[in-house]
């Protein structure tokens, strides 16, 4: 068994902890780096420390967790915080594996002189290495009411999973998806080029293309390999999606993360349903056809997609008739990736004419609803004899709210018929605002 000393232990904490010393802050590369459009509500949910409850920040990997709270402890020191009062932990350190969560808070406790009930900020980074971290935050949650934890995790099929079975009423989920297509633009430094904001009637703002075939270029390049944001700033990334994605995002998901979780044994089966469903991303699908197509049992197939679902690999999509109603059994769903990035990566990328990429721009406009628990699983499509929409959003009544049709053309302004669908099923479900031809 690996035994490491006192010192090294506390030698690597104040090694990932730069900020413990006077003057100090997080590192300077990622103190430059653009700050995601998730910053303030994730900064604020961890200052508010509301019900003693810790924050699990969850998301799939690379889409900048890690970045992420090095941005909110830049911002909480900013605030007046001490850094000497911030405690980050990554459990997958060598030298800190073995170490309870409690020992490790403890330690960081004693660490510094502090008067009597000090607000401390614990950050844990990866927590579902840490065997029963559910179990150990609930109960620092519990014991330690002057800290505000922060548990942060990829494999998000063990955060969704234990959070509710045993965080119930102690942990608050928030969610980090990939970038979204106004983040790239930012990023990229193409926002203002591209995109005016101007007053529209009643008061609203909207958004207006200046450019609007530069826009569809930077679209295509988002599609391609804008979801993460490395790959923004590096060119090697940006020039071989398919290294960095597929093998370090994609691969240890499919052959780490999940078959450890699950005891999953065919990790080649669930790895080949997984490229089914990337290149037939935004495409209605079945687990009868699943089943006769790769001979795995319905039964599991049906597991393998909760799995991929749970670790934000992909995202299931049920079906409503023209009258927004749900089959009874429903045969049928869209599998989404939810990233569309995922794709180019393990196929090839695609250009503005080719004929997959109507599927790919659908899935990324599906995509951009994923940071919002609440409208990403209130979304259903519709299809019946004669039309189908492409995305329906649903009330808590269960009555449309919108209808959106996804098209990576110019046809329907000239052709109406192109768009009958949405406009049979915005008139029978008399939405509001109906489509301008």
């Amino acid at each position: 068994m690996l035994q490491v000393s006192e010192l090294e232990i506390e030698n690597r904490l104040r090694e990932d902890n730069p900020w413990w010393l006077s003057g100090g802050g997080i590192e300077a590369d990622r103190a430059a780096m653009p700050r995601r459009a998730y910053l303030p509500a994730f900064k604020a949910l961890v200052q508010s420390g509301g019900a003693h409850r810790a924050v699990l920040l969850m998301g799939p990997r690379r889409v900048g967790k890690t970045i992420l709270v090095a941005h909110a402890i830049h911002a909480l020191m900013a605030d007046g915080v001490v850094g000497r009062d911030i405690l980050y932990v990554s459990l997958e350190t060598p030298s800190l594996i073995g170490l309870s969560l409690d020992a490790l808070v403890r330690r960081f406790e004693k660490l510094f002189d502090r008067p009597a009930n000090t607000r401390l900020y614990v950050f844990f980074d990866e927590i579902q290495y840490h065997k029963n971290w559910e179990v150990h935050l609930k109960s620092l949650v519990d014991s330690h009411r002057h800290c505000q934890f922060v548990a942060t995790g990829s494999a998000a099929a063990a955060l969704k999973h234990k959070s509710a079975e045993s965080g119930a009423g102690r942990f608050t989920d928030f969610v980090l998806p990939p970038l979204t297509f106004f983040e790239f633009l930012r990023f990229v430094g193409k926002e203002d080029s591209l995109i005016r904001e101007e007053e529209a009637e009643a008061g609203l703002r909207r958004y207006v293309a200046q450019d609007i075939h530069a826009l569809n270029e930077s679209f295509v390049d988002y599609l391609n390999y804008g979801g993460y944001p490395e790959a923004l700033f590096f060119e090697g990334i940006r020039k071989n999606p398919r290294r960095y994605i597929k093998s370090d995002i994609i691969d240890k998901v499919l052959l780490r993360d999940l078959p450890s979780l699950y005891g999953i044994s065919d990790v080649q089966e669930l790895n080949a349903l997984f490229n089914t469903l990337a290149y037939n991303t935004a495409q209605e699908l079945s687990l009868e056809d699943l089943s006769q197509s790769s001979g795995v049992s319905k039964p599991t197939l049906a597991k393998y997609l909760e799995y991929l679902e749970a670790a934000f690999l992909i995202k299931r999509m049920r079906r409503v008739d023209n009258n927004a109603r749900q089959f009874k059994k429903a045969m049928t769903f869209k599998v989404f990736l939810t990233n569309p990035t995922m794709r180019a990566a393990l196929f090839s990328s695609l250009t503005a004419t080719d004929p997959a990429i109507g599927h790919l721009v659908e899935t990324a406009v599906f995509s951009q609803w994923l940071h919002n628990d609440a409208h990403i699983d209130s979304l259903r499509y519709a299809r019946w004899k004669k039309g189908e929409v492409d995305l329906v959003s649903l009330d808590p009544c269960q009555q449309p709210r919108f209808a959106v049709e996804v098209k990576w053309s110019d046809r329907p302004f000239d052709d109406a018929k192109e768009i009958r669908g949405i406009i049979e099923f915005a008139t029978t479900n008399k939405l509001a605002r109906m489509p301008r031809l």
